[in-house]
C-alpha cells in the first residue's frame, strides 16, 4: 500500500490547483537558472531574428522546478502555438501521426516524461526531428508501402526527470541540453514573494525566507508551503504571513528548518539506529519503510546526499555524522570500516 501523500513531495498534486495562474509568462519573469536563462535567451533571439523555429529542446532535472513553465515561457516568447502531451499518452505510432500532422509552421510541441516513449514511437520521431518528415506504412503483408508526408518545421521540447533513461538516438537529436538545478533560497524567497502577490497574501521577506528554506530548493513545494502557511496565519495569527507565523505552521505540518519531513527523519533513524549507521541496501530500507525503491531513490535520497546527510556506497547506504545528529541518534564509527576507502567511516 502507498504512503500517505508528502506535503513536500515535489510532484504534482490535485491541490496545486492555481498552479497555472502562478507561472511566469515570459523568460524575464523566470526566477533563478541564470545559465540556463541566458542560453536560452540567446537561442531564441538568434532563432527569432532568423526566422527559423527554436531548436529542439531537452528539459531535465528534478520534479517541481519548472520545466513545463519553461516550454510555455518558450512558445510565449516565440509567439508560436504549443501542443503539449506525455510520453505515456502517446501510445500508438497514429497518435504520434496525428499529433505531428496538425502542428503549424513553427509550432512547438512539448513531450513530458518524454524518457516513457516506446522504442517504436522513437523511430517515428527521428526523421520528424531531423528531416520534418513522417513515414508512415500503409497497407500490410507483401502490399505493404511506405509514404513519406512532409512536416511543417516545428520544435520538439522534451521534459524528463530522469535524462540517462533517454535513449542516446533520441537524446542526440536535440540541439540544446537544459539543467535544471535545484533553486537557492534566496532564489526561492523571491518566488514566494511573487506568488503571494499574485494570490493577495500578504508576506513579509522574512516570512518568505523562512517558507523557502523550507521548500527542499523546489518552486512547487515553495508554493504548497505559502498556501498552507496562509492558512495558518488566517486561523492563528494576523492574516500575514511572517517569520513568526511561520515556524508554527510548519511545526504542525512535521517539517523542520531543513525542509525534512518525517517521512525524511523515518528514514535517516533506519539506517542509523536499526542497521547501525549503514551500510544497508535499498531494497531492505523499501521494505522496512514500507516505500517504493524508485519513490525513496527520486524523492527522498537526492535531498538527504544534498545536505551532506547521506552518502551512498557500493556496500549500501550509510548515514553520516551530520545526518545522525539531525536526527538525535549516535553517529556509530565501526574499526572494520576503515579498511574500505571513499566511505563516510574514515577518518
Amino acid at each position: 500500500m502507498d504512503a500517505a501523500p508528502r506535503l513536500v513531495d515535489p510532484r504534482p498534486r490535485l491541490e496545486d490547483t492555481d498552479e497555472g495562474s502562478l507561472r511566469p509568462r515570459r523568460l524575464a519573469e523566470f526566477i533563478g537558472q541564470g545559465k540556463l536563462k541566458e542560453n536560452l535567451q540567446i537561442a531564441i533571439q538568434a532563432a527569432k531574428a532568423r526566422g527559423e523555429p527554436l531548436d529542439h529542446l531537452l528539459l531535465y532535472g528534478p520534479p517541481g522546478l519548472g520545466k513545463t513553465t519553461l516550454s510555455l515561457v518558450c512558445a510565449n516568447e516565440m509567439e508560436a502555438p504549443l501542443r503539449a502531451t506525455s510520453g505515456p499518452a502517446i501510445e500508438r505510432p497514429g497518435d504520434l501521426a496525428a499529433i505531428l500532422t496538425n502542428l503549424e509552421p513553427g509550432g512547438i510541441l512539448f513531450i513530458d516524461e518524454i524518457h516513457r516513449l516506446s522504442r517504436v514511437i522513437e523511430e517515428i520521431l527521428y526523421p520528424a526531428m531531423e528531416d520534418f518528415t513522417l513515414d508512415l506504412i500503409i497497407g500490410k503483408g507483401p502490399s505493404a508501402r511506405t509514404m513519406r508526408l512532409p512536416l511543417p518545421r516545428f520544435t520538439l521540447i522534451g521534459a524528463t526527470t530522469r535524462a540517462g533513461l533517454v535513449s542516446a538516438p533520441l537524446r542526440d537529436r536535440f540541439g540544446m541540453h537544459l539543467y535544471f538545478d535545484l533553486y537557492s533560497p534566496e532564489d526561492l524567497a523571491t518566488i514566494v514573494l511573487r506568488s503571494a502577490r499574485i494570490l493577495d497574501v500578504p508576506t513579509t521577506s522574512d516570512g518568505a525566507l523562512g517558507i523557502a528554506r523550507r521548500a527542499r530548493g523546489t518552486p512547487r513545494v515553495a508554493n504548497r508551503l505559502l498556501r498552507r502557511c496562509r492558512d495558518y496565519a488566517q486561523v492563528r495569527a494576523d492574516g500575514r504571513v511572517t517569520a513568526e507565523a511561520v515556524v508554527p505552521a510548519m511545526d504542525m505540518l512535521d517539517i523542520d528548518d531543513l525542509g525534512l519531513d518525517e517521512f525524511d527523519r523515518r528514514y535517516l533513524r533506519a539506517i542509523a539506529a536499526n542497521y547501525d549507521g549503514g551500510p544497508v541496501g535499498i531494497e531492505t530500507l523499501a521494505a522496512a519503510l514500507g516505500e517504493e525503491r524508485d519513490t525513496i531513490e527520486d524523492l527522498c535520497e537526492p535531498y538527504l546526499l544534498q545536505l551532506g546527510f547521506l552518502q551512498r556506497t557500493p556496500r549500501g547506504r550509510c548515514v553520516t555524522r551530520l545526518g545522525c545528529e539531525h536526527v538525535g541518534e549516535r553517529f556509530r564509527l565501526r574499526t572494520t570500516d576503515l579498511h574500505y576507502p571513499g566511505t563516510l567511516f574514515s577518518e
